[in-house]
């Protein structure tokens, strides 16, 4: 099943090097909670990718007997996020032992700021990815289709939204029985959008920046005895096959019933595991309560969407923008910390901004 991501050389490897790229975060319209070994989803997602949250990662590397990696945030030394890379990195080698053949310099930064709410796990680890497997098409002459598939079933090993970074404007990671080519090992673009989902955007207010009482592999693992798990994951599957038909239709009423309930559910299930615990703060219900009054009066189709966290994603057409823009001025921003947001839109996916050999 895994044929294709085996490490298959052709041409020598590389002396040194230097690969840059760059992947962006992802929010889930469809979550998926719980997942089993090894970070396999218990319910496949579907995801906008964004533009403008990115991660920019740079991999040096030179041949060496000897193994090792350095890595460094905007060019400092960041000691927290080594254990992670080093736990990625040992479990990518199997598919990926290319990587112990040099000593390597990884050097990374995000274009938004670190606990503003948006998953920099995600862009991280796929740009990290996709830069590896870069140096191996250099290597193996793979496909460039092959090339996304194996960047995007490594970043599912660092973690698990990363997989559906590699692609835009959607992507759905999971295996689904009613549609083709879904796998729980990796994701796979979507791109078959109505005119009314062409440059969605998504405002992201920072309701609250601080850190998660409890981290996303803890709630995941919560689900395993879940007193509602089964009935989740066939809602999550039943969603999937709706927000698809949606995206397609164009469905601008169906698109907000669907993103708005998988939001609340997702904290719904949170809230009834055990231990059970709340990551909404005041400010996010106020918030919702406020964008449902907004969305009656003024009939703009504006919705929200929640990760695991207190901050809150406003989704909308382009054409609504400035009218948007102006509701969050007047009536939201006092619910942000130090009335922050970020305005994004729905994106390409990931990138290789340059490469070079010796």
């Amino acid at each position: 099943m895994l044929d294709q991501f085996i490490y298959k050389p052709i041409h020598p490897l590389p002396e040194s090097g230097e690969i840059s790229a760059k992947s962006p975060s992802n929010i889930a319209l469809v979550k998926y909670w719980g997942k089993k070994p090894i970070q396999i989803p218990t319910n496949p997602s579907i995801s906008f990718t964004l533009t403008n949250c990115f991660t920019k990662t740079t991999i040096s590397f030179k041949k060496s007997k000897n193994f090792s990696f350095n890595f460094t945030l905007k060019g400092l030394e960041k000691p927290s996020f080594v254990s992670k890379i080093e736990f990625f990195l040992e479990r990518i080698k199997e598919w990926c032992p290319y990587i112990f053949l040099y000593q390597i310099e990884i050097d990374t930064e995000n274009t938004f700021p670190h606990s503003s709410g948006i998953a920099s796990s995600a862009s991280g680890f796929s740009a990290l990815a996709l830069a590896l497997v870069e140096l191996e098409q250099k290597i193996t002459g793979m496909s460039n289709e092959n090339k996304y598939l194996k960047a995007s079933f490594l970043s599912r090993l660092g973690s698990g939204s990363a997989s559906r970074s590699l692609y835009g404007p959607t992507a759905i990671w999971g295996q689904h029985k009613n549609i083709p080519s879904t796998s729980d090992q990796y994701a796979i673009a979507y791109n078959d959008l109505h005119e009314n989902f062409k440059n969605y955007q998504d405002t992201i207010l920072l309701i609250d920046k601080g850190t998660k009482k409890v981290s996303s592999t803890i709630g995941h693992e919560l689900m395993h005895n879940h007193p509602f798990s089964k009935q989740r994951f066939s809602q999550a599957n039943s969603n999937l096959e709706s927000m698809i038909n949606v995206l397609k239709n164009g469905d601008l009423d169906e698109f907000i019933s669907i993103s708005e309930s998988e939001a609340l559910t997702l904290h719904a299930m949170m809230m009834t595991s055990n231990p059970y615990f709340i990551l909404m703060k005041q400010g996010t219900l106020s918030t919702i309560e406020k964008i449902w009054s907004f969305r009656g009066e003024s009939k703009i189709p504006l919705s929200f969407t929640l990760d695991a966290g207190a901050n809150v994603h406003l989704l909308y057409p382009l054409a609504y923008k400035q009218q948007v823009l102006d509701f969050i001025g007047s009536e939201l921003i006092v619910f942000c910390q130090n009335q922050q947001y970020i305005c994004d839109v729905v994106g390409t996916g990931a990138n290789i901004i340059s490469a070079s050999y010796a």
